[in-house]
């Protein structure tokens, strides 16, 4: 029964997306490259069940889950999970850089969640010091690691911590990336559902940042095509804009999105490593440093190679509806990219 409910779990994920095959076994364990993967924040709400996801990741050699506390046993737990790689628990932080040491992608989860009434904003002046201590580490003990930044605002977190790579003298925006997967993941869900379309076969670009307006799905660009009503993309953008206060207000006070976000940062992290081990054409939306528009640090489609970004991708036509929001997003965007920047200058 068992082996039944994990062969229907890892055909699941595997068919979830046409670009991710999660627990793909295209690969042969033996012919891949052996990959340490570490989960800072890894005993939170999305710590756990990414924890999990990664276990199953095929490509995963080394598994470091590092938190402040409680690390010992989720990695007890998940290293029973009879998949390739093994599983360490380090907890406090003077074993931050154990947990690091080799680290091929580091995925940062930590931090507080979203609670009701709350804005990512609210979240800043407690996430903004956890992700810069994090960061110094993973310059000390790893700075050739790809950094998948989960900890919101990710807007704010990204360009922390480019700031504090480059005090330290490794940074390589080639490798640092804001993980905002949730709202693709979100987007193709939503329009699946409008368009009658199997959600597996459908792809939408999402860009901007990874906050409220900041998120701009491109419905214009949407595969499979549908007739879709001007109304019907206004409420699918804004549902997707709002995709995580709808989380948070159905769980009540009870925690934020934690189990579609360890899915999505689960696919980003298995993009990453398809592209560090060479296969070809491994393309993902993710907020990263760039030059597509006048905004230091944007989110738009990235093809990911052996050495992080390979290239980033134009954003290709836009309709009306789409310069419209992409115009209204960039000043919110700007300030909190600003924020986050001076955050890492002052303290």
């Amino acid at each position: 029964m068992k082996a039944s409910i994990l062969r229907s779990v890892r055909s699941a994920v595997s068919r979830s997306s046409s670009s991710n095959h999660l627990l793909s076994r295209s690969f042969a364990t033996e012919s891949v490259p052996e990959r340490k993967v570490a989960v800072l924040g890894a005993a939170g709400g999305i710590g756990q069940p990414l924890a999990l996801l990664m276990k199953l990741n095929p490509l995963v050699s080394k598994l470091a889950l590092y938190d402040i506390a409680g690390t010992p046993g989720v990695a007890a737990d998940v290293g029973h999970v009879n998949t390739r790689s093994e599983v360490a628990g380090y907890a406090g932080e003077e074993q931050l850089g154990k947990a690091l040491e080799g680290s091929d992608v580091v995925i940062i989860p930590a931090g507080v969640p979203r609670k009701p009434g709350m804005t990512r904003d609210d979240l800043f002046n407690i996430n903004a010091g956890i992700v810069k201590s994090l960061c110094t580490a993973i310059a000390k003990y790893c700075p050739n690691a790809l950094v998948n930044m989960i900890s919101n605002p990710v807007n704010s977190t990204v360009p922390i911590a480019a700031e504090v790579f480059k005090k330290a003298g490794t940074y390589d925006e080639k490798k640092l990336f804001g993980v905002t997967t949730l709202d693709v993941v979100r987007a193709k869900t939503f329009y699946a559902g409008k368009a009658n379309a199997p959600v597996a076969e459908v792809n939408v670009p999402v860009i901007g940042g990874h906050a409220g307006i900041t998120i701009l799905p491109l419905f214009s660009q949407a595969t499979p095509k549908a007739n879709l009503s001007d109304e019907t993309i206004v409420a699918l953008t804004k549902r997707t804009q709002d995709g995580g206060t709808e989380v948070v207000e159905a769980k009540a006070g009870k925690g934020s999105a934690t189990l579609s976000m360890a899915y999505a940062g689960a696919l980003f992290a298995d993009a990453c490593l398809k592209g560090l081990n060479g296969v070809p054409d491994v393309v993902e939306c993710s907020f990263v440093q760039s030059t597509i528009t006048e905004l230091p640090f944007f989110a738009s489609k990235v093809k990911l190679g052996k050495n992080g970004v390979e290239s980033v991708l134009d954003l290709g036509p836009l309709s009306d509806f789409e310069k419209e929001g992409l115009e209204k997003l960039k000043p919110e965007l700007k300030a909190s990219i600003e924020k986050g920047i001076q955050f890492a200058n002052a303290n």
